[in-house]
C-alpha cells in the first residue's frame, strides 16, 4: 500500500524511531516538548489514543483535523482496494502521507507493538532509534520470554544509526548491547553514557561531557526523571540540531501526557473528593508498570491508598498488583465500560485478594469512589488504574 500511495515513509522529515514496553509516550512527549522550545516543528505518531483517534497524529506540532485525517483515511482506503490491511497499518500510513506532505523539522514515531515486524519499520533510514525499558507484556504477540521480546523490540535498530538505550532488566542490558552490535548500530546506554540523579528540587542530568541541573519535570512521578533523562540523551544525540539547556529545562516544564500519574482536580470525579483527598490516574497495566507505581507511593506513605482498577483480558492483574500490596489500603474492581475484552470485575477483586488486598467490586468508578469515601475515617488518595482504556473512558466523562 505504502508503494501505492508513493512510499511516503521514504519521504519524511528526519525520524526518531521509539520502542520498549514502558515509557515510550512519555520519552516522546518530553521530547517533543523540548525541540518545539528549541523552535524546532515536529510531527509525532503515538498510540494509543485515549479519548480522541486524531490524538495520535500530531503535524508539525498540531492535531489532525478531522477532516484532514477521514479525506488520508479515505485515500488509504482506495489505493488499498479491499486488501488485508489491520487498523494500526492503515493508520500509520496515513500518518505518513500528513508528514511527507506537510513541512516539518523531525518525526518522532512510536511503534505499536514490537518493533521487528511492527508498521513503522517501514522507516529504513531513521536518524536515530532509541528503546525504553523492556518487559514482559503482549507475550501472545512478541514472545514468552524477555529475550524474544527485547529481540522484537530490538529490531528496529540500523546500520549505522545510532540507538540511545535506556536502563533494562539485567537480561535485557546483556541483550540490546550484544543485538545492536550485530546490526551495527552504535549503542549510547543510561548507566554507562549518561545517568540522572534526583535532588529535592529536580535532578541531574550527567552524560560525562555535560552535567545539567534541571527542576523536576512536569511529569508526576521518580520513573519520570529517568524518562526525562532518556529524552535528553536522544536530543543530545540529534546531529543538526542545536538544542540549549534552556530549551531543554522549558521543555520539561511543558510536556504533557495524560493518564500518567494524572491528578485529576476538575469535572464530576473530581468534585466527589472531600477536603484532605486527592484523586489520581494512570494507565500502566503491566507488572512493570505497577513496580514504578508502587516506587512513586511509597512516598505517599501516611495517607491511604486506595485503588479502583480494571483490565483487559490477557493483562496480568496479579503481576501489576504484587509490588503495590504494601502501600494499598484496597482495592475495587471494576468493568470497563463498553470494552468487550476487559477482565470481569470480580476476577480484578480476586487478583488483589490472591496478593493480600483488601478488594470488592463496584459497578462504576462513580460507584466506587463513593463507597470508598463512605467508609474512610480520614482522608485518602484514590487511584484510579490499570489500563488505557479504562483512563480513555474516566478523561472523556470526567472533561
Amino acid at each position: 500500500m505504502l508503494d501505492d500511495l508513493g512510499r511516503p515513509h521514504e519521504n519524511l522529515p528526519p525520524v526518531v524511531h521509539v520502542a520498549g514496553t514502558n515509557g515510550k509516550g512519555s520519552v516522546i512527549a518530553f521530547l517533543r516538548a523540548i525541540l518545539e522550545a528549541a523552535g524546532y516543528r515536529v510531527h509525532v505518531f503515538t498510540s494509543p489514543h485515549l479519548v480522541r483517534f486524531n490524538e495520535r497524529i500530531h503535524v508539525a506540532g498540531t492535531e489532525i483535523s478531522d477532516e484532514a485525517l477521514c479525506a488520508l483515511l479515505e485515500e488509504c482506503e482506495t489505493v488499498n482496494a479491499g486488501r488485508p490491511i489491520t487498523f494500526f497499518e492503515i493508520t500509520t500510513a496515513a500518518a505518513m502521507l500528513a508528514f511527507a506532505r506537510t513541512p516539518a523539522d523531525i518525526t518522532l514515531l512510536e511503534t505499536g507493538l514490537g518493533g521487528r515486524l511492527d508498521a513503522t519499520n517501514t522507516v529504513k533510514n531513521p536518524l536515530l532509534t532509541a528503546i525504553t525499558p523492556v518487559s514482559m507484556d503482549h507475550q501472545s504477540f512478541l514472545g514468552n520470554t524477555i529475550e524474544e521480546i527485547v529481540g522484537e523490540k530490538a529490531g528496529i535498530m540500523k546500520p549505522g544509526v545510532p540507538c540511545v538505550i535506556a536502563a533494562q532488566t539485567r537480561k535485557g542490558a546483556r541483550i540490546l548491547p550484544a543485538k545492536a552490535k550485530e546490526a551495527g548500530a552504535p549503542a549510547v546506554s543510561e548507566g554507562k553514557d549518561w545517568f540522572v540523579l534526583s535532588r529535592a528540587d529536580g535532578f541531574t542530568y550527567n552524560s560525562g561531557e555535560t552535567v545539567r541541573r534541571l527542576p523536576l519535570p512536569a511529569l508526576a512521578g521518580k520513573h519520570q526523571l529517568r524518562n526525562a533523562g532518556h529524552a535528553i540523551a536522544i536530543a543530545d544525540q540529534l546531529e543538526g540540531f542545536e538544542i540549549s539547556d534552556d530549551a531543554i529545562a522549558t521543555g520539561l516544564g511543558a510536556a504533557r501526557w495524560p493518564a500518567r500519574l494524572q491528578r485529576l482536580t476538575t469535572g464530576p470525579l473530581a468534585q466527589l473528593m472531600p477536603d484532605g483527598w486527592e484523586l489520581w490516574l494512570d494507565g500502566g497495566h503491566n507488572p512493570a508498570a505497577g513496580k514504578v507505581l508502587a516506587d512513586h507511593t511509597r512516598g505517599w506513605r501516611g495517607t491511604p491508598l486506595h485503588l479502583v482498577m480494571a483490565m483487559m483480558t490477557g493483562k496480568d492483574p496479579i503481576g501489576f498488583l504484587k509490588p503495590l500490596e504494601s502501600v494499598v489500603s484496597s482495592l475495587h474492581g471494576i468493568a470497563i465500560p463498553n470494552e468487550p475484552g476487559t477482565l470481569p470485575a470480580e476476577k480484578a477483586a480476586l487478583a488483589a485478594q490472591y496478593v493480600g488486598i483488601e478488594a470488592t467490586t463496584a459497578d462504576t468508578v462513580d460507584a466506587a469512589i463513593r463507597d470508598i469515601i463512605g467508609n474512610s475515617e480520614t482522608p485518602a488518595r484514590i487511584l484510579i488504574c490499570g489500563s488505557l482504556y479504562l483512563a480513555g473512558h474516566i478523561l472523556r466523562d470526567n472533561s
